[in-house]
């Protein structure tokens, strides 16, 4: 792989994640934090810290941007203005008019766009997708995925719905994305929100969020979505039945998948870890960077981080209004298999 040069932009805990990854590519990383934490995190890892957002992007190949979601459309505005692909942590925006506005951008420019979908990545998921894709549970007829941790309130932007979308748009995404990539486009949505769900949000808010999505295909996929105390643990779980058979996994009890009928074979962190083996941030940014370097699509696609703002959006129309959202279907895309398996 050809030796990138990345402008990654912002310092909190997702760059943390990144910057590593980059590191152990080989890439060439110039680090910018609006905040000013760029210099301690790049002499920490063997970075450049430099003091503007264009003297970051100037002649980078890749621009990383891992700052709040209000900043993402101006940043990424502006690595496309300069040439740049992007990779953009989730999501995209905090609406699809403007994720659908950086999606173009990107497209009309001839530069590639990816949203962090680093779930995707993780090996509980990508094997369900394989498994789904490859017709093992049959025709599905209900999924429910479940995320859990504590209430991000180390960084106060989190907790305001005005730069994050709040949990249904900044936790819960996640899930979304994982229903549409694994069972079709999402027609319907219904959604509902409860507890501190504005800033700022003291030690010990609790905030839920709960999605009913209706699939084009017929799947139903509720996504429940919990911010908690500090002390909560982080936990991710999914079921999945279908007529060939049921799938589950719960990542406190266990790594792998159960499957059975036919188809069987102190505060606590605030980003999931565990022993994955290769790190899911790793794998999803060594894929990105082979796509940016002329190599194959990876298993996400700019369209699909506007996709799941979309269904995003509609989620916090429903839980303000108490309504059903329809939506419209999408136009017909190919998912991407490659890489499924690492």
């Amino acid at each position: 792989m050809a030796e990138l040069e990345v402008a990654l932009i912002g310092a909190g805990g997702i760059a943390r994640t990144h910057l590593p990854a980059w590191v152990a590519l080989g890439a060439r990383v110039r680090l910018y934090a609006p905040d000013g934490q760029a210099p301690a995190l790049a002499r920490e890892f063997g970075a450049t810290s430099v003091g503007s957002l264009s003297e970051a992007i100037a002649g980078a190949a890749v621009v990383d941007v891992c700052t709040p979601t209000d900043t993402h459309r101006e940043i990424t505005l502006a690595a496309v203005a300069a040439g740049a692909h992007v990779l953009c942590e989730k999501p995209l925006a905090l609406g699809a008019a403007e994720a659908a506005e950086m999606a173009d951008a990107a497209e009309a420019a001839g530069v590639r766009l990816y949203p962090g979908h680093v779930v995707r990545y993780f090996p509980a998921y990508a094997r369900l997708r394989a498994l789904v894709a490859g017709g093992g549970l049959g025709r599905v007829a209900v999924a429910r995925f479940t995320r859990t941790g504590r209430y991000p309130t180390w960084s106060g932007w989190f907790a305001d719905p005005a730069r994050s979308g709040g949990i249904l748009t900044d936790q819960m995404l996640h899930d979304m994305d994982m229903a549409r990539w694994l069972f079709g486009d999402v027609v319907r949505v219904h959604a509902r929100q409860q507890g501190h769900l504005t800033a700022p949000a003291p030690e010990g808010a609790v905030a839920t969020g709960t999605a009913v999505l209706t699939h084009a295909g017929g799947t139903l996929t509720q996504v429940v979505g919990v911010w908690g105390p500090p002390a909560t643990p982080f936990r991710t779980t999914f079921h999945v039945s279908g007529t060939g058979g049921t799938v589950q996994h719960d990542s406190l009890a266990h790594l792998d998948l159960r499957i059975t009928g036919a188809a069987s074979g102190g505060p606590a962190d605030g980003i999931p870890g565990s022993d994955f083996g290769e790190s899911p941030y790793l794998t999803q940014i060594r894929e990105f960077a082979e796509a940016f370097a002329g190599g194959p699509e990876p298993r996400v696609s700019g369209r699909d981080g506007v996709a799941a703002v979309r269904i995003a959006e509609a989620a916090a129309e429903s839980a303000r209004t108490g309504r059903t959202v329809d939506l419209a279907p999408q136009a017909a895309t190919t998912v991407p298999t490659g890489g499924i398996d690492q």
